[in-house]
């Protein structure tokens, strides 16, 4: 029988098993002090000043995430490391109006139901975030053995690859991003939505330090000159892979643009915490 997780607020992973969540009192704080003259002043072209949209998901294929085509429509697939970046990622599809699957990776072939978070394609208001108002919360179905059952990896453990894959489904929404890319990486603006995609499933916070997994199939000397232009300069690793941020300047930048943490994400993990 179908695991149906309909209660408000209820996450794709047990709720014990992640970060406690930020609390209400102090995020009003915080949002009254962006609307006072005192607050911090909001950068233009940032996630909290620009509207989401599906073709932000660039910001997802310039880091590991992968484009599938068929007919009129697409989808996009990422592998993650870690339960929380399942969680924002999962919200921040929603808000765009995508279907969205996630599966662990020790489970890739197999006839098992995945767990789907499910929008309503028909509906032409996009779904609504946890924590927004809206209709009401996304609903979670899952019939796979053991999907309540994630558990984090130890801390400052590497893991050997990506733990779990999370995907849209096939969507005409997503068609405008397939029809340009990957030629449109050639001149790419990366925004703040853009680059909070890429945050949530691919950065990776150290002291004093902020690295981003680039998209092997996309040539390197694009991404590097899109993230320059919006003032992040930094780094390519070695052998390609990565591009590492140090300069407090870029680094305050990319925080500024990339908005708040959301409540799943551990504080030292997100850019400006404790860990960058």
């Amino acid at each position: 029988m179908p695991l149906t997780m309909a209660e408000t607020g209820w996450p794709l992973i047990p709720r014990e098993l992640l970060p406690a969540p930020v609390p209400v009192a102090s995020r009003a704080r915080r949002a009254l002090s962006r609307a006072t003259p005192g607050g911090r002043q909001l950068p233009i072209f940032g996630a909290e000043t620009t509207d989401s949209s599906p073709l932000d998901l660039a910001g997802l294929l310039v880091g590991p995430g992968r484009l599938d085509k068929m007919g009129g429509t697409a989808r996009v697939a990422i592998g993650v490391h870690d339960a929380w970046r399942v969680h924002v990622l999962a919200a921040e599809l929603l808000t765009r109006g995508l279907v969205v699957h996630w599966r662990p990776f020790d489970e890739p072939e197999r006839q098992v139901p995945e767990l789907q978070v499910a929008a309503t394609p028909e509906d032409p208001d996009p779904p609504i975030a946890e924590g927004e108002e809206g209709p009401g919360p996304p609903v979670a179905v899952s019939d796979a053995p053991g999907a309540e059952e994630i558990v984090e990896e130890a801390e400052g453990e590497e893991p050997a690859g990506p733990r779990f894959e999370v995907r849209t489904a096939y969507s005409s929404r997503l068609d405008a991003l397939a029809r340009t890319w990957p030629a449109a990486a050639d001149g790419l603006f990366l925004s703040g939505p853009r680059l909070r995609l890429w945050v949530a499933a691919a950065g990776t916070a150290g002291p004093g330090d902020f690295t981003l997994e680039l998209n092997p199939d996309v040539e390197s000397e694009m991404i590097i000159a899109a993230l320059r232009r919006t003032g992040l300069d930094g780094r390519l690793s070695d052998h390609g892979r990565r591009y590492r941020i140090t300069r407090r300047g870029p680094l305050g930048r990319l925080a500024e643009l990339v908005g708040e943490r959301p409540a799943s994400a551990p504080v030292e993990v997100w850019p400006g915490g404790a860990g960058a």
